[in-house]
């Protein structure tokens, strides 16, 4: 009677550890999704681990609750979760990377970013590896080890950037003049931004070159008007410096050839 009354309570705690940590791991996965400044998939894999981790030291509580030489199972658990680290090296590497791309978010989804040789729009950041589009609109599967062990270059995190477009004259035209067609040019340009004295448009001059001298003009926009500004800035300055009579040189070299009919009768006579 005194065994069977000690194995069913050991039985009894046995079902209640095991309720305990079926409960706790869900009651953790649930709260951990409730954090709002965490990504669905970091929530989905920090509950996954939380819920099962909270499940397995249960079912390890109960083991040693039978008398079973949980020691002796958590070494071989341990080499065997060894092994398999060291056999998943890379992929483990690449999800660590994932987890810290995921908290610290450099980017966000549809972004476009550079990484080393890599550039494209972000079209999904996952555990393992991340999704971007080129501008060319061919696929890009990077791992995430690559991106966290590089610099990351965030076109689309801020909301203005600057930019500087570089126009070379001739050292023979007028530099006020030249100024003054480019700012009347690009006055009427509305995605150019004009009240914050610190981001109004500069016009200096930057280089004196081998055949020109480099104009620089700066200037601040939405970051969603960048590309299509510069674009239509290049075409409208050209056209206007060309009305006004102000040349863009190109560089020019001139060869000048020495002594070389006498030369060429020298060799003669010596052969």
């Amino acid at each position: 009677m005194e065994t069977l009354i000690s194995i069913s309570t050991t039985i009894l705690y046995a079902v209640i550890i095991l309720g305990a940590g079926y409960y706790a791991g869900n009651r953790v996965q649930t709260l951990i999704q409730r954090i709002k400044r965490l990504d669905n998939t970091l929530k989905t894999f920090l509950g996954g681990i939380a819920k099962y981790g909270i499940f397995i030291l249960a079912i390890i509580t109960v083991l040693q609750l039978f008398g079973f030489p949980t020691v002796s199972l958590l070494a071989v658990l341990g080499a065997a979760g060894l092994a398999i680290g060291l056999a998943l090296q890379g992929t483990l590497s690449n999800i660590s990377a994932g987890v810290m791309l995921l908290i610290l978010r450099p980017f966000d989804v549809g972004d476009f970013i550079s990484c080393g040789d890599v550039k494209g729009t972000v079209k999904s950041l996952g555990l393992f590896a991340t999704e971007l589009c080129t501008s060319e609109n061919t696929y890009l599967f990077v791992p995430n080890g690559n991106l966290w062990n590089t610099d990351i270059e965030n076109f689309s995190r801020n909301n203005t950037r600057r930019q500087d477009i570089v126009f070379g004259i001739s050292y023979n035209d007028d530099i006020n003049k030249a100024f003054k067609v480019i700012e009347k040019t690009i006055k009427s340009d509305k995605r150019i931004m004009t009240k914050d004295d610190k981001k109004k448009p500069q016009i200096m001059v930057t280089n004196l070159g081998e055949s020109s001298i480099d104009i620089t003009l700066r200037t601040w926009s939405k970051t969603s008007d960048v590309w299509g500004l510069k674009i239509d800035i290049i075409k409208t300055v050209k056209e206007a410096l060309d009305k006004e009579g102000i040349t863009i040189p190109f560089p020019t070299r001139t060869i000048e050839m020495v002594g070389g009919r006498a030369e060429a009768e020298n060799n003669k006579k010596a052969a």
